[in-house]
């Protein structure tokens, strides 16, 4: 019998248009620039094979050294400007969509949460990271 999955959603709305908002989502070397819940972290290495059955691979580090994890997964579904879905490791599921409104971008992630953390400190980290997205991809 399958456990209840907890579903967590984080947004952000990003004042850009959807091709732009798509590709610093997608795009490694724009990755590696905003994908941190925190200034203490950072991403050195991203790679993203944005296709159905595609891997992704962006690697986590304390700047200080102390501790780093690769987070990965494989895409179920790509809709350009639309949708991605994949599935991390351990088989939780995750859904993202870009949802144009005039000159903005609605970025809104869906993911199963894991049983390790309280489930406010993985919203808040998520949210940290979707945050680090809207203001990375203002700024540029």
């Amino acid at each position: 019998m399958e456990e209840n999955k907890t579903n967590i959603t984080v947004s952000a709305t990003i004042n850009a248009p959807v091709e732009k908002v798509w590709n610093y989502w997608t795009s490694p070397e724009h990755i590696t620039q905003w994908y941190n819940a925190s200034d203490d972290w950072h991403a050195p290495r991203a790679e993203n094979d944005l296709q159905v059955t595609g891997k992704f691979t962006t690697r986590m580090e304390a700047k200080d050294g102390s501790f780093g994890f690769d987070f990965n997964g494989i895409y179920d579904e790509i809709k350009t400007n639309e949708l991605i879905s994949y599935t991390i490791e351990g088989g939780r599921k995750v859904s993202i969509t870009f949802s144009e409104n005039g000159n903005e971008t609605i970025v809104t992630e869906t993911f199963e949460a894991e049983n390790e953390n309280p489930i406010d400190m993985q919203r808040a980290g998520w949210q940290a990271i979707s945050d680090n997205f809207k203001k990375y991809v203002e700024a540029h």
